[in-house]
């Protein structure tokens, strides 16, 4: 048991990163700590991606007819191109999460969640 831990401990900080993140975001009221929980579950999910497509000993999948031999092992660069995409996306919705959390907080001069719907709430009354 522990010998599949320690083969695969890049998988299983995912998860510790990925419980963090998501124990952060369910636990906390403070919109700046939720973001930063969904932060830390956006980078479990690429470091998973990532360690996923490595494999130990493998080239990069640029072919070059000098250095082909038949037992040449790639690397698979799909996952490395979801998780480029993804940062580039992850980056773009904290970006509008934190400029969102920025006007809320200039409305209500709060960022507890509980506050800020309890004082919405009284603006539509």
């Amino acid at each position: 048991m522990l010998q599949k831990l320690a083969d695969n401990y890049v998988s299983a900080a995912a998860v510790i990163l990925f419980g963090i993140g998501f124990t952060t975001l369910l636990l906390n009221k403070n919109l700046v700590r939720k973001i930063i929980g969904f932060s830390f579950m956006d980078s479990a999910m690429f470091l998973f991606l990532a360690a996923q497509g490595y494999i130990e000993g493998g080239k990069a999948p640029i072919l070059d007819p000098d250095q082909l031999t038949a037992r040449t092992t790639f690397i698979n660069p799909v996952p490395a191109g979801l998780v480029l995409t993804g940062i580039v996306v992850s980056v773009s919705v904290t970006a509008l999460m934190l400029a969102l959390t920025v006007r809320l907080y200039r409305r209500y001069h709060s960022l507890d969640i509980d506050e800020i719907c309890r004082l919405a709430g009284k603006e539509e009354s």
